[in-house]
């Protein structure tokens, strides 16, 4: 059984993650607005797998018998100056999620729960695949700032090397 210091981490947890999907929805939504099918698309996905990454949390913590609190999930924002803030936005938002992950590893680390570090211990390693996707795509859109749909064309020919398909 998982330590209660670690089910409410991990609650929270389950909270941002469900509060990402739905930013990556409304970023999606924005890129959809904008005429910008790919970055869309993209961003879809992503809600997809943050919201997959929740729902992998929640059924760690109905397998192990632990409570289960879903919390509030907050609107996102919607609307942005330009192509390249919503992409700014996501990395932000997985770079302080690198720092909870790891708030989480270390929480198991320390209450001496080996089950849930060898579970976190997944998504510590999702981090850095989330990380270096997100900066690749923010390098890309800032250096074609002024031709945004060269951000389309670099999804069209390495977008599915970018997202780990």
């Amino acid at each position: 059984m998982p330590s209660e210091r670690f089910v409410e981490a991990l609650n929270d947890q389950i909270g941002r993650e469900f509060n990402a999907a739905h930013q990556y929805t409304a970023v999606a939504a924005y890129y959809d607005n904008e005429t910008f099918p790919r970055l869309a698309k993209f961003f879809y996905d992503q809600a997809e797998e943050e919201r997959g990454h929740a729902m992998k949390m929640v059924g760690y913590l109905r397998d192990t018998g632990s409570d289960l609190r879903l919390g509030e999930v907050k609107a996102p924002k919607t609307s942005f100056p330009d192509h390249i803030e919503p992409i700014k936005l996501a990395l932000e938002h997985e770079r302080k999620v690198t720092v909870s992950i790891s708030g989480l590893f270390e929480i198991a680390r320390e209450t001496n729960d080996y089950a849930s570090e060898s579970f976190m211990q997944w998504f510590v390693d999702e981090q850095v695949e989330e990380e270096a996707t997100m900066e690749a795509l923010l390098q890309v859109a800032e250096r074609v700032r002024e031709y945004p749909m060269m951000v389309e064309a670099f999804l069209a020919r390495d977008g599915d090397e970018l997202s780990g398909d």
